[in-house]
């Protein structure tokens, strides 16, 4: 197959897809609208202070004993990973008026989960690695996409000085947040009404959420007998894990129980006064020597959130394919976390669904 296949996105699934074709000899070029790749994978550095190491902004974790295609490709490309830290008495906090709970869970009550050294983004940067140079064009915002009579695929794209550009293509694989696919690219023709409703009504996972990690010199709680793992019904973090590297400084990371327009109203600095005295409450009074304070409010990024995803999430998404897509039919393909049928919300989701969406084509 000579022709060439346009990815769009280059989030996980995308870089991936890409990896796959490449090995097959398919020429392929990644359109992604961000300045940088990874998608809804992000793992930052302390300002001024790479030393200390990266911490995931974004997903954390995965679980090799389930999830098959990201261990395999861990394995293969040979990156390093340990396994979260668990040990220890969890912190539970069920209101203000009294001291937290310290709990023993029972052995095995939590799932053995792996992380990577250096973050989930060492393993954006490895896959990047594998592709040929020049393969991601980052800044290309696609607004639209055409199809002819002859079945000749064209693409809009707009850039980030303001110009337009046309991309021809073969096959598109869109790997974006299906809500993302059915509110900001134009379909000519459209696409079947059934198949924008499947994709209007999948969530997108992490959209609602925002994640904040707390730096410290070293792993203080440890010393105490906690593991970091923590929960509260007071808040503003709903559920905290330890999520130290596995040598040097200490982290902690939190999942927001409030919703993104509190968030909002309280600002960067007022959520980040509360964290730390939150923080205070659960592991006690060395939680206030924070090194720095990392945060992302995916329910801001314009790239991954459109309005409908501001709702908080009750249940988990049921994800899993759209629909055929009619006269479409084969010449767009979805990947992503959420076309998922068995792994939803997971990176061995975005792997999966590339390793379908490249199937579908290839075979």
């Amino acid at each position: 197959m000579n022709n060439q296949v346009v990815i769009i996105g280059a989030g996980l699934s995308g870089l991936r897809a890409a990896s796959l074709l490449t090995e097959q000899g398919i020429d392929c070029r990644i359109l992604e609208a961000r300045d940088r790749i990874g998608g809804r994978t992000l793992s930052a550095s302390v300002p001024n202070r790479p030393d200390l190491g990266r911490f995931d902004l974004g997903p954390t974790w995965f679980w090799p004993q389930y999830e098959k295609s990201i261990a395999e490709l861990v394995s293969r490309l040979n990156l390093d990973t340990f396994e979260q830290y668990t040990e220890g008495a969890m912190v539970s906090e069920r209101s203000l008026n009294g001291p937290p709970q310290r709990l023993i869970l029972a052995e095995g009550a939590m799932e053995k989960s792996m992380r990577f050294r250096g973050g989930v983004q060492s393993l954006i940067g490895a896959i990047e690695k594998t592709l040929p140079s020049n393969t991601v064009e980052l800044g290309k915002r696609v607004t639209a996409i055409r199809l002819d009579q002859t079945g000749a695929i064209t693409i809009d794209t707009k850039l980030a000085n303001g110009k337009k550009e046309e991309v021809s293509a073969s096959a598109i694989i869109l790997a974006l947040p299906p809500r993302i696919v059915a509110q900001h690219i134009e379909f000519s023709p459209s696409l079947p009404p059934d198949v924008m409703t499947d994709l209007l009504n999948k969530p997108t996972w992490m959209a609602g959420q925002a994640k904040v990690v707390a730096v410290y010199d070293r792993p203080f709680w440890r010393d105490a007998g906690l593991s970091g793992f923590a929960t509260s019904w007071v808040g503003p973090l709903q559920e905290i894990h330890d999520a130290s590297p596995s040598q040097g400084p200490g982290a902690l990371f939190g999942f927001f129980g409030m919703q993104a327009s509190m968030r909002q109203e309280l600002g960067e600095d007022g959520l980040k006064e509360i964290i730390i005295a939150q923080l205070v409450r659960l592991f006690g009074p060395d939680a206030k020597n924070v090194r720095s304070i990392l945060y992302k409010d995916w329910s801001r990024d314009v790239e991954t959130t459109v309005e409908d995803d501001l709702v908080p999430l009750r249940d988990f998404p049921v994800y899993g394919k759209p629909p055929k897509a009619g006269i479409w039919e084969g010449k767009i393909l979805f990947a992503g976390t959420e076309t998922s049928p068995q792994f939803g919300g997971h990176l061995e989701g975005a792997i999966r669904s590339a390793e379908q969406a490249v199937l579908s084509i290839t075979k």
